[in-house]
């Protein structure tokens, strides 16, 4: 069975930093792009990060570009994303899946996703 499985979301104050996971089972991850997308109440879906099969190109939506970094451990099937320098608008259910870039756009959740992990950020 194809799972996804989010986790390292919490409470953190403004400025702060956490650090996300994303474990698979059932599927080889190396063979596919990985990334996050969140969405908060009251908005649409807004996909954040996205990183290529092998690691080597990394895509970030411009308000986590700079803040945000998008890593993967082929070996140990895992994808993370490092959040820094928290915002309060970065509120939001952060779900990791796969992802793909075609005619410039990204898309997310096309094939796997995971449930989520909250992630807030408040004074």
């Amino acid at each position: 069975q194809v799972q996804l499985v989010e986790s390292g979301g919490g409470l953190v104050q403004p400025g702060g930093s956490l650090r996300l996971s994303c474990a698979a089972s059932g599927f080889t991850l190396d063979y596919y792009a990985i990334g996050w997308f969140r969405q908060a109440p009251g908005r649409e879906r807004e996909g954040v990060s996205c990183i290529s099969n092998s690691g080597g190109s990394t895509y970030y939506t411009d308000s986590a570009r700079g803040r945000f970094t998008i890593s993967r451990d082929n070996a140990k099937n895992t994808v993370f994303l490092q959040m820094n320098s928290l915002k309060p608008e970065d509120t939001a259910v952060y779900y990791c899946a796969d992802c793909t870039v075609v005619a410039g756009t990204y898309y997310y959740g096309m094939d796997y996703w995971g449930k989520g992990t909250l992630v807030t950020v408040s004074s």
